[in-house]
């Protein structure tokens, strides 16, 4: 049976009054970002920060706010996978990766993109090390050991790497400074910290106050979901539930009724303020569960609108917007096209465009309340305002076509589509047909 949802004044969706305080409000540079995962081995045929750094006039035009680069630091070479080995393991925490360039081409490639108008956030990997880290053999109580005091891995498959024990003061202390050492010597804008959760929420606490110290206006993502994230001081986290479900909806596993609840559900689970990072890909789903259009189909696009177009910040990954279509080696050199570019780049470009220029899509409680105006098993369509800004978003989650027909006050206003540019006046009532996948995007400005 259709069901028809209508927000009534006062009781749309905005986040659960229950939900726990965030610890530290995000910086104000951050409220209508999106951002942007950096590969840099894979990302030139070259792999270095130069070769890198003749993007970032492509991506500014884009409307790339945030560049997350994966770990820059040298990877160890005892128990390496593959030739290269592992971004994630780490042998040296306050130094550059000679493979990708010295440390000035990577403060150049810093400064660059802070002249562009983009901000800069570096991995950091605090839960293990590699086996040739200067620590195991200097400090091996920073290490996590076994009944036979063998130094041990966090998780039996991550054999390249040293479980670290925070259990040490002596290490909370060192991996902290370790921190603010790319903050004061290379002014970078915040940490993406890899396995957040397998850290100690006590550590993150007290290292982030200490960081914010330093730079104020930190950004800090934590590879984890919950709410208690942020009451650790992290202003974003992976939407990954919601990344879940739109695979499932994809396979005909769910429908848009399930995902509509996912994303609900996130809405009360965590603060308003809060930030949930929405993606169809990142650098271990294109690695280890193929890339979106093996997982998503034809679908890969229209989650990508409702990942930009529901609460949360947008992701892209290397190479989304050129239509990557390999997975790629996690171990060892394999490049990323970005031959004839603009395939999906064109797309992209509009819904990062409309991220930072329509207010009802900014980030936590800086965006606009959701509300959904209908609701089946295959199609959604609901709507965000906020200060005279607005958008109307209708997306067809299944595989067969689909008519709608919706009179709803909400809909009342001038609308420009997204994609075709086409001005409408809606006076209330919407009557249009869905192509399997197809998604409607309409934005509306009457802020002045």
């Amino acid at each position: 049976m259709k069901q028809l949802l209508m927000c009534l004044v006062g009781v749309c969706l905005t986040g659960s009054n229950l939900a726990q305080e965030i610890m530290k409000e995000p910086p104000a540079w951050s409220y209508s970002a999106n951002i942007y995962e950096v590969n840099i081995r894979q990302y030139t045929p070259e792999g270095t920060f130069a070769a890198f750094s003749e993007h970032l006039p492509r991506l500014q035009e884009m409307g790339v706010d945030i560049l997350w680069l994966m770990p820059v630091q040298p990877i160890g070479t005892e128990r390496r996978k593959g030739n290269l080995g592992s971004y994630y393991s780490i042998r040296d925490y306050t130094a550059v990766n000679p493979a990708f360039g010295t440390a000035e081409d990577f403060r150049a490639l810093v400064i660059q993109a802070h002249r562009l108008g983009m901000k800069v956030i570096l991995d950091w990997v605090a839960n293990h090390s590699a086996w040739d880290h200067a620590w195991v053999a200097d400090n091996p109580t920073f290490y996590t050991t076994n009944k036979s005091g063998y130094i041990v891995p966090p998780v039996a498959d991550w054999s390249d790497v040293a479980d670290l024990n925070y259990d040490n003061d002596q290490l909370r202390r060192e991996m902290t400074a370790a921190m603010r050492y790319w903050i004061e010597n290379f002014d970078i804008d915040g940490f993406r910290c890899d396995v957040a959760g397998m850290v100690p929420d006590d550590y993150w606490r007290t290292t982030i106050r200490e960081l914010t110290a330093v730079k104020a206006d930190l950004f800090m993502l934590a590879e984890a979901e919950g709410p208690q994230f942020h009451r650790n001081g992290f202003d974003m986290t992976y939407g990954s539930k919601l990344h879940h479900e739109m695979n499932k909806v994809a396979a005909g596993e769910r429908s848009a009724i399930d995902l509509e609840a996912a994303v609900m559900d996130g809405l009360e689970t965590f603060p308003e303020a809060a930030y949930r990072m929405q993606f169809i890909t990142n650098h271990d789903e294109n690695s280890w569960n193929g890339i979106e259009f093996d997982r998503m189909g034809e679908a890969a696009l229209t989650f990508f609108v409702v990942a930009a177009t529901v609460p949360g910040m947008p992701l892209l990954y290397s190479g989304q917007e050129a239509g990557l279509d390999k997975s790629l080696r996690f171990f060892d050199k394999d490049t990323i096209s970005f031959e004839g570019l603009p395939k999906y780049a064109p797309f992209y470009t509009r819904m990062l465009q409309l991220k930072k220029t329509n207010k009802s899509l900014w980030n936590g409680d800086w965006g606009g309340s959701l509300f959904t105006l209908y609701l089946d098993e295959q199609v959604w369509v609901y709507a965000r305002e906020r200060e005279g800004h607005k958008v109307l978003v209708a997306v067809n989650l299944s595989e067969e076509p689909s008519s709608i027909k919706l009179d709803s006050e909400a809909l009342k206003g001038r609308y420009t589509n997204v994609f075709t540019g086409e001005k409408l006046n809606l006076s209330g009532k919407l009557k249009t047909n869905l192509a399997p996948w197809e998604y409607l995007v309409l934005s509306q400005d009457d802020s002045r």
